[in-house]
């Protein structure tokens, strides 16, 4: 979303909920809801990103948990954020594991890390990243949105963003599929809006009917013409 009244700032959320039938919907639109209102008032010449992404963390983790206590479910959501502001500066958050991708063209210059217990694996050389993706409790998350416990809030500051940067957020419905080099080599050569809709259809297609819920946010810094 672009910032109502401050030109050269946007934010982008994605959510992915679980939790019963409704549960796991009801969380996710729960952050970005949350997250729209927070941008609202969000001042970039006066105001800190990073710390306006901490309160939509904190503020939807809230904000799910209070919609809990009046239903049966018990909705949790991953968030995975990015926002650029004047200047090309981008700060990003995320918990759980929904990620956020920087590319410079086709290279990947860094990317958020799983809040998961497969990544707890990696982390401790107990597997390896491609033997993550079909571990059988590859679902297990370590820290996400609407848990007893406090959720985590991952921060990442980019200094400047330059021309042919990419910033992508993702749910693992679509990550799981790709590997860094195909996903960067897509948001390369296609502009944004292809290179979302390719990114969609081979991960329906590598998942065979059997995928997760996908959801992406992609922003590339182009020149103006």
């Amino acid at each position: 979303m672009v910032h109502p009244r401050a030109s050269g700032s946007m934010l982008a959320v994605v959510a992915d909920g679980m939790g019963g039938k409704s549960g796991g919907r009801k969380a996710a639109d729960q952050v970005l809801m949350t997250g729209r209102q927070i941008f609202e008032r969000f001042v970039p010449s006066q105001d800190d990103a990073a710390e306006m992404l901490r309160q939509l963390v904190l503020e939807s983790h809230l904000m799910i948990k209070l919609t809990a206590i009046t239903s049966e479910e018990e909705p949790h959501s991953t968030v995975a954020a990015f926002c650029v502001t004047p200047g090309l500066e981008c700060d990003v958050v995320h918990a759980g594991d929904s990620r956020v991708y920087h590319f410079r063209g086709a290279e990947m210059m860094a990317r958020t890390v799983d809040h998961s217990f497969v990544q707890r694996l990696i982390d401790e050389g107990k597997i390896t990243e491609e033997a993550a993706n079909t571990h059988p409790q590859s679902n297990l998350l370590t820290g996400c949105l609407g848990t007893h416990a406090d959720p985590p809030v991952a921060l990442w500051h980019i200094e400047q963003l330059q021309f042919g940067d990419t910033m992508l957020a993702c749910s693992d419905g679509l990550w799981h599929y790709f590997t860094p080099r195909e996903i960067g080599a897509i948001v390369h050569a296609l502009p944004p809006r292809e290179a979302s809709e390719m990114l969609v259809s081979k991960a329906r297609q590598r998942a065979r009917g059997g995928g997760d819920n996908l959801s992406l946010a992609l922003a590339r810094v182009d020149p103006l013409r």
